[in-house]
């Protein structure tokens, strides 16, 4: 059996990530999950050969010596990049991101690639991924695809990790940002191919069925087999209504305070006070924090907040924030491959109504879909154990279910 094929058989035998740890959830309880930073243990710079210009080019990069032991025991190649992304009409920003490859001779073609999107973190730069020891878990991830003969590629996001601005919930930005990760992995391990899956939950599902979509005119060098988008908040303009009615859930609050915060840094022209009132308003900076030490008081926060401490003030201001959501959501157009959608219908965080409406407009643009959704399941316990038997079959050429058909 040729090597590459071997790696695909291997995949099949995978767990995805302790339950599918690819879907962070969206407030408290990640930012609990954010470990030690671990860049001041002594990195050491990387030089590489031909940096690049453009898309995908390197503006730095460096080892991770302080990665857990047994990802650091199965041989793998790390670095920690900022590379650069081009999203047309935006410009060239700065990213960061982790890229890994396995050890040893790479197949005939080069490593093929899982590019992953993680799940809410936060808004704050400290907030990446690539900032902890475990990659907020993601090295488990990392340590199970290298092992069975894949290259991974994590983007932190821009504004995660990397001075900047994050997009939350930016879907469009944030497939820009998982497509470079692409590129700046094949930057700096030329020994990877051209072969990718997109894999992603919650915030990252978002991000990979954007990828899908934006895949073929932005990276026509690569060759996308696939997207998983594991609870995606794909469309959540749903939000502005439900902040007026005063029916946002508990968990929907924070996540809209995210958003907001977010959007108003990139906009110094939205003004804040249009959309926050009651405690919401008096525990902005606390409702905004991501990191351990802010985890204790944003809890007490969120648990202050009032039905309608996110309602816009005017009719002026709301449709302004529908706006903003429909400039990120999916789908804008067809995907560039087929897609798995897993998501539970009890989901607290994104209401079912607005996945099943999305996928009816993605089905509508003619994509080929697996439609996997799971009764009784929420937003961190989508069950993921189809999710490496899918991605196996992509790259092994097995045509995918379509169940936009059914």
């Amino acid at each position: 059996m040729p090597r590459t094929y071997r790696a695909f058989a291997a995949l099949l035998l995978l767990p995805v990530l302790a339950g599918c740890t690819a879907v962070v959830p969206l407030a408290a309880d990640a930012q609990r999950a954010v470990s030690a930073v671990v860049r001041g243990s002594d990195p050491e710079p990387l030089m590489i050969a031909d940096p690049g210009t453009g898309s995908g080019s390197i503006v730095s990069a460096e080892t991770m010596p302080n990665l857990p032991i047994q990802v650091r025991l199965s041989g793998v190649n790390a670095a920690r990049v900022v590379y650069r992304s081009v999203q047309p009409g935006v410009g060239e920003r700065e990213v960061s991101g982790t890229v890994f490859t396995p050890s040893g001779d790479a197949p005939e073609g080069g490593w093929p690639i899982i590019s992953y999107a993680h799940g809410t973190t936060g808004i704050e730069q400290a907030c990446a991924p690539s900032e902890s020891n475990s990659l907020l878990g993601a090295s488990e991830l990392v340590q199970g695809y290298t092992t069975a003969g894949f290259a991974v590629a994590i983007t932190d996001y821009e504004g995660l990790g990397h001075p900047g601005n994050h997009a939350y919930l930016d879907n469009i930005t944030a497939g820009y940002d998982v497509i470079d990760a692409v590129r700046a992995l094949r930057t700096v391990f030329p020994d990877v191919g051209t072969r990718w899956a997109a894999f992603g939950g919650s915030q990252g599902g978002g991000a990979a069925w954007a990828a899908n979509e934006l895949a073929q005119s932005y990276a026509p060098e690569l060759d996308l087999v696939g997207a998983v988008a594991l609870a995606p908040a794909a469309d959540m303009v749903g939000l502005v209504d439900k902040a007026i009615a005063g029916t946002l859930t508990e968990d929907q609050g924070p996540l809209l305070q995210w958003v907001l915060e977010s959007l108003s840094r990139r906009d110094p022209g939205l003004n804040l006070d249009d959309y926050r009132s009651g405690d919401a308003a008096r525990d902005w900076a606390a409702l905004t924090g991501c990191t351990p030490d802010q985890a204790g008081a944003r809890d007490d926060a969120v648990k202050r907040l009032g039905d309608k401490d996110f309602a816009p003030t005017t009719q002026q201001a709301a449709a302004a924030l529908r706006d903003a959501l429909k400039s990120m959501a999916v789908p804008t157009g067809p995907t560039t491959a087929p897609m798995l959608v897993a998501f539970g219908d009890a989901d607290t965080y994104i209401d079912v109504a607005w996945t099943d409406a999305a996928l009816g407009r993605a089905c509508a643009y003619g994509d080929v879909i697996t439609i996997d959704r799971q009764a009784g399941r929420g937003h961190g316990d989508v069950n993921g154990d189809a999710v490496n038997q899918w991605i196996g079959d992509r790259f092994g050429g097995v045509p995918a279910r379509n169940d936009c058909n059914r």
